[in-house]
Formats: C-alpha cells, sequence, structure tokens
C-alpha cells in the first residue's frame, strides 16, 4: 500500500473511531465518516468493504492502544506489581469513552461475540499469559497453570470492565473495581 493510501486508511480509521466513541456504531453513518475525512466513497470502500470492516479496523487499532498502555503502565521487573499495574491500567482504560463504547458496548453485537473473543484473546491474553508464565516461574503457583489463570483473569478482568463501562465510568466503581482485582491478584500470586 503507498504511504497516501496508508494516510488515508489511518484518517478513516482515526475519524471512525471518534465517531463510534461519540455516537456509537448505530449512531455513526457512513456519510459522517466520509464527510469528516474527507474523501470519497470509494475510498473508503477500496480499504474497508463498509461500515462493518471499517468498524473491525477501529476495533483493531483501539485494542492496539489498550494493549500498548497496559503494557507501558506495566512496565516493571517484578512481575507481580507489573500485573498489577497491568490490571489497574486496564480498569481506568475502561472508563474511557472509546473503549467502553467500542470494545465493551459495540463490539460484541457489531463483530459477535465469538470474533470479539478472538481480538481480545489476542491482545489481552498473550500479555496476561507471559506475566502470569514469569510468575509462575518464581514459584508462586503450579507453571502448568498458568495458561488456565490467564483465561480466567482475562474473563475477571472483562467483567470487571463491563461493569464500569455500563456505570459510565464512575469513579466510585473504578476504585471499588482496583481494590477487588488487588485482592484477587493477591490471593492468586500470594502477594
Amino acid at each position: 500500500m503507498s504511504s497516501r493510501g496508508q494516510g488515508t486508511r489511518e484518517r478513516l480509521v482515526g475519524i471512525a473511531a471518534h465517531l463510534f466513541a461519540e455516537h456509537g456504531y448505530e449512531g455513526t453513518s457512513i456519510e459522517a465518516v466520509l464527510r469528516q475525512a474527507e474523501v470519497s466513497r470509494g475510498a473508503l470502500y477500496h480499504h474497508f468493504g463498509g461500515k462493518e470492516p471499517l468498524f473491525e479496523a477501529v476495533l483493531e487499532h483501539v485494542e492496539a492502544d489498550i494493549a500498548r498502555k497496559v503494557t507501558a503502565a506495566a512496565n516493571d521487573k517484578d512481575p507481580v506489581d507489573a500485573l498489577r499495574a497491568g490490571c489497574r491500567a486496564w480498569i481506568r482504560l475502561a472508563a474511557a469513552p472509546a473503549v467502553r463504547r467500542i470494545v465493551l458496548i459495540d463490539a460484541p453485537a457489531v463483530v459477535g461475540w465469538q470474533q470479539w473473543r478472538e481480538i481480545e484473546e489476542r491482545y489481552a491474553l498473550g500479555l496476561l499469559k507471559s506475566v502470569l508464565h514469569a510468575i509462575a516461574e518464581q514459584g508462586r503457583f503450579p507453571t502448568d497453570r498458568a495458561d488456565l489463570f490467564a483465561h480466567m483473569l482475562l474473563a475477571s478482568m472483562n467483567e470487571i470492565a463491563l461493569l464500569i463501562a455500563r456505570a459510565d465510568g464512575d469513579e466510585h466503581i473504578i476504585q471499588q473495581s482496583e481494590a477487588a482485582a488487588d485482592e484477587l491478584l493477591a490471593r492468586l500470586v500470594h502477594a
């Protein structure tokens, strides 16, 4: 893809992400995206087959951004501290309008639960498996349970994120969620 084509694609994804976060999937029209991006319908369809593939690209973009932010927050030498910081970062990110609306509310309905889950696993599960294997290597739990614990922790953290999304990012709910996540992790890794 040419740099001009890549630039157009990135602009479409960025504008669509803003509109989907603000108005939701149903409330965002292709025409609104075209108008703000100042591109033709043909340019959009050259990169995306329609609104749903555009949403999927936005979802991938937002998930990659979440993974970068969680990884940056979890940048600690001690894997237990890194896990705690990463989980807290995810809890805080769940309150962000783009994450709340695109990833947690619209994605399961638009792309389907199975594909949403595959995307979540591709980004979040790999991070969790990596840090839990490092923690298991410290002898905090059997190494053969690290992958299973990663799945369990992903499910728990996503449920917390959904709770925060439904509460519109209420700070009290976020603080309770952080405390609950800290307690869960302490029990898991005996910290």
